[in-house]
């Protein structure tokens, strides 16, 4: 039996150098229509998780996956979004929350999905934009809670604006009710769209954990509302590029999962004639041994079986020529 066992860890050690090749998923369209947390319950209990899309290459092969499936309108991937508006000198007190977004205009519309900094229009009201836009823009000085707002005319990026206010005076302006509203709009000396201290990171994430370093955004508005997560969508009909809903909207999806790999490797083993290899229960016995090997070295997801000659057994005796 010792001998059994140490072919047992010959044929695991070929076993996890085969687990370690990189191998692209497999996507599976799912045309169910769910929201997009029931989508990601479904791909997790059915697959891997919700389809991530971590390059160029795997884009292609997602796209070919909504053309074999025959669908061109939105469906979900594992992608989001947490939105956490936030002031840049950190103020969380009462009427941080605040907000005078020009909802006729169905504002903040995160356009492009790069719009994470807000401006001020010289009639009051406000818009998420790209932050590397020159814009001008309003610090204060005084204190968070007695401020004194202060235009400052000198077209700059978002980031740029507030190292200058912080230099300059105490940070770009906090705005906490309609009277800190209006004192900003009657501070601009004319029709400007200056920065204000408003903005948010990006905070993109994919289902499975996945960093969000490739992107294929679409040219569309995404409205936020007051929501404080959106999330993916893509079709084949905008070229397999991405977007967001509220994720309660019902649609179906594309889950993935690891390939399908299948590799037989032939296993050697030295015993007595007292023992008889093809004995089912010595045969199970074995394949479990090996399991729990796997499984204790991290590896996961696959399944071993005996491969069968003709004659039903697995085992044959080796001949010795002399």
């Amino acid at each position: 039996m010792d001998r059994i066992l140490l072919g047992v860890l010959v044929l695991s050690d070929l076993l996890i150098l085969s687990s370690c090749l990189r191998l692209q998923p497999v996507y599976h369209f799912v045309n169910q229509s769910l929201n997009w947390t029931e989508a990601q319950s479904y791909c997790r209990q059915t697959h891997t998780d919700l389809a991530s899309v971590l390059s160029s290459e795997e884009k292609n092969r997602f796209m070919s996956t909504l053309s074999s499936a025959g669908h061109s309108a939105d469906i979900w991937i594992g992608l989001f979004d947490e939105i956490d508006w936030r002031w840049s000198d950190g103020f969380t007190g009462s009427g941080a929350d605040y907000r005078h977004w020009d909802t006729s205009r169905y504002e903040p519309t995160f356009h492009y999905s790069v719009e994470f900094c807000v401006m001020f229009t010289y009639y009051g009201e406000w818009y998420d934009v790209s932050c590397s836009q020159n814009r001008p823009f309003v610090c204060y000085k005084g204190s968070q809670l007695v401020p004194e707002f202060v235009f400052v005319n000198l077209p700059t990026s978002w980031s740029s604006a507030q190292t200058y206010c912080r230099n300059n005076f105490i940070d770009l302006a906090t705005i906490k009710n309609d009277a800190d509203n209006k004192r900003v709009q009657n501070q601009l000396p004319g029709s400007y769209y200056p920065w204000i201290g408003l903005y948010r990171d990006p905070n993109f994430n994919w289902s499975d954990g996945s960093s969000v370093e490739f992107t294929s955004w679409d040219s569309v508005m995404n409205p936020l509302g007051s929501k404080t997560v959106i999330c993916g969508v893509t079709s084949s009909a905008r070229s397999g590029n991405w977007k967001f809903l509220p994720c309660e909207t019902k649609l179906p999806f594309v889950c993935y999962g690891p390939p399908v790999m299948k590799q037989t490797v032939k296993i050697r083993l030295r015993t007595d004639n007292s023992v008889d290899l093809n004995d089912p229960v010595l045969r199970e016995n074995i394949l479990t041994k090996l399991q729990n090997r796997l499984q204790e070295t991290g590896v996961r997801g696959f399944i071993l079986k005996w491969t069968k000659k003709p004659d039903g057994k697995v085992f044959q005796k080796e001949i010795k020529h002399i």
